[in-house]
C-alpha cells in the first residue's frame, strides 16, 4: 500500500433502529442480572440460575460489542481497491487493476439482493456483498467472472475518483 490515497471511506453501523433494539436487550438483561444476582430477588415464579442468566447475558454484550468494532474501508490508489471489512479482515484485501474487469458505481437492494447487511453473499449471479448500510455500492466484476459490491456513503467522490483515474466503466 505504498501508492497515495485518492479514495478513503470509513463505515460503521449508525442503524438507530438497530442500536435501539440492542439497547433495549443489553438493558433488559443487565437489569435482570444486576436485579438477580447483586439484588438476590430471584425474577419470576421460575427464575432462570444466575449461571444461566450470565451464560446468556455473556454472548448478548459480545454481539453488541462485535457489531460496534465493525467497520468496512475503503481505499482507491493507483495500483488498486484495497478493502478491510474489521474485524473480520485485519488487514486490507487488495484488488488491483489488471484482475478487475468492470467498476462501477450502482444502487442495489441489500434485503432482496443479498439477503440484508455485513458480508452476504448474493442469489442468483449477484457475487458477494460487503456493506453496512445505504443502497448505493461500487460494483466490481473481475477477470475471472466474480463479484463484489463494496457499499459506499460517498457515491459521487467514489465515482469522481474512479473516473478521474480511467477506472470508471459502465
Amino acid at each position: 500500500m505504498e501508492s497515495e490515497i485518492l479514495f478513503l471511506e470509513k463505515q460503521k453501523f449508525r442503524q438507530w433502529w438497530l442500536w435501539a433494539i440492542l439497547l433495549i436487550i443489553n438493558v433488559i438483561m443487565f437489569w435482570g442480572v444486576f436485579q438477580q444476582i447483586i439484588n438476590g430477588e430471584q425474577l419470576g415464579d421460575k427464575p432462570m440460575s444466575n449461571w444461566g442468566l450470565l451464560l446468556t447475558t455473556t454472548p448478548l454484550l459480545l454481539i453488541t460489542l462485535l457489531i460496534f468494532t465493525i467497520r468496512l474501508d475503503t481505499l482507491i490508489k493507483k495500483d488498486g481497491i484495497y478493502v478491510r471489512f474489521f474485524p473480520f479482515h485485519w488487514s486490507f484485501k487488495k484488488f488491483s487493476w489488471d484482475k478487475i474487469a468492470s467498476a462501477y458505481v450502482r444502487q442495489y437492494s441489500s434485503l432482496s439482493e443479498y439477503g440484508g447487511w455485513g458480508m452476504r453473499i448474493g442469489l442468483f449471479g449477484k457475487g458477494k456483498a460487503w456493506n453496512i448500510s445505504g443502497d448505493k455500492g461500487l460494483q466490481l466484476e473481475f477477470t475471472d467472472k466474480k463479484k463484489l459490491l463494496i457499499g459506499t456513503a460517498q457515491p459521487e467522490e467514489l465515482a469522481a475518483t474512479l473516473e478521474k483515474i480511467g477506472h470508471l466503466t459502465k
